[in-house]
C-alpha cells in the first residue's frame, strides 16, 4: 500500500554548521532561520551531531553539558576551556531518518528520543532535509475525499481485488467507516489494518461482513474500532 515517505514532506534547505562553528556564529543561526536547533556536519556532509537552544543556553563553565560517549580526554580538554564550537556543544551521535523512510518511524523515533526535529539522511547517509513535528503531522490535512480515494483505489481495489461497489467507505474528520461484504473472513482484518495504517486516518470503524469464513472457526462477526492516532 501507499505511504508517504520523510523526504515528501522534510524541509530540503537545511541550515547547518561544522565542528569548528564558533558558540556566537551558531546563536546567530538559530536566531536568523528561526529554528531550535540544527545538524552539524563534516566535510563529506555526514551528520555528526546536533547543537540546540538547549546546548546553547545551558550553564557555562568547566562543568559543561556533557553526553554519553564522548571520551574522558576529550570532556576534559573542552572543559578546561569551556564549549567554544559546535564541536564542544553537540548532542552526538545524531539521531536521524532516512529520505525513504514512513512517516510513523520519523514519530516514533521523535517519542522515543523526546526531540522536535530529525535530520534526513539520503542513501549515502548524507544530510538531504530536516524533519519536524509540524511537518509529521501535516499528513492530518489530507481531506476526507483524498483519503476515501487512496482507501478504495490502494485497499479495496489494489490489495483486495474486489469489484466496485463492493465495500462502501465513508469518511468523516480522518474517521473511515467501512460497510459491506468482503469474500473471506481473513480480508477483513486485512482491510482494517491497511486502512488504519494509510496517512491521515484517524480511526477505522468496522461494518464488514463476508462469504466465507476460512479462519478454521466461527469467530462471528462483531463489528470492532481500531484506532490510528496522530504521532506525539
Amino acid at each position: 500500500m501507499k505511504q508517504r515517505m520523510v523526504g515528501g514532506v522534510m524541509t530540503h534547505d537545511v541550515v547547518r554548521a561544522t565542528p569548528s562553528t564558533p558558540f556566537k556564529r551558531i546563536a546567530a543561526l538559530l536566531a536568523e532561520h528561526r529554528v531550535s536547533g540544527l545538524p552539524i556536519v563534516d566535510d563529506d556532509e555526514k551528520v555528526v551531531g546536533v547543537v540546540s537552544e538547549a546546548d546553547l543556553l545551558a550553564p557555562r563553565g568547566a562543568g559543561g553539558r556533557w553526553r554519553p560517549g564522548r571520551r574522558r580526554a576529550e570532556r576534559r580538554a573542552a572543559g578546561e576551556a569551556g564549549a567554544r564550537t559546535a564541536g564542544e556543544l553537540m548532542s552526538a551521535p545524531a539521531i536521524t531518518v532516512h529520505a525513504r523512510d514512513p512517516l510513523v518511524l520519523a514519530a516514533r523515533a521523535m517519542a522515543r528520543h523526546q526531540v522536535r526535529r530529525l535530520p534526513v539522511l539520503d542513501e549515502e547517509d548524507r544530510l538531504v532535509g530536516i524533519v519536524s513535528r509540524r511537518d509529521l503531522l501535516s499528513v492530518f490535512l489530507r481531506t476526507d475525499a483524498e483519503l476515501r480515494a487512496e482507501v478504495l483505489d490502494h485497499v479495496m481495489a489494489r490489495a483486495l481485488l474486489l469489484p466496485p461497489g463492493a465495500v462502501e467507505v465513508t469518511v468523516a474528520d480522518g474517521v473511515v467507516t467501512l460497510r459491506g461484504r468482503v469474500e473471506r473472513s481473513g480480508d477483513v482484518p486485512i482491510a482494517l489494518r491497511m486502512t488504519a495504517q494509510t496517512d491521515g486516518v484517524i480511526a477505522v470503524v468496522n461494518r464488514l461482513a463476508y462469504r466465507v469464513d476460512d479462519s478454521g472457526t466461527d469467530r462471528g462477526k462483531k463489528p470492532t474500532r481500531r484506532v490510528n492516532g496522530p504521532p506525539r
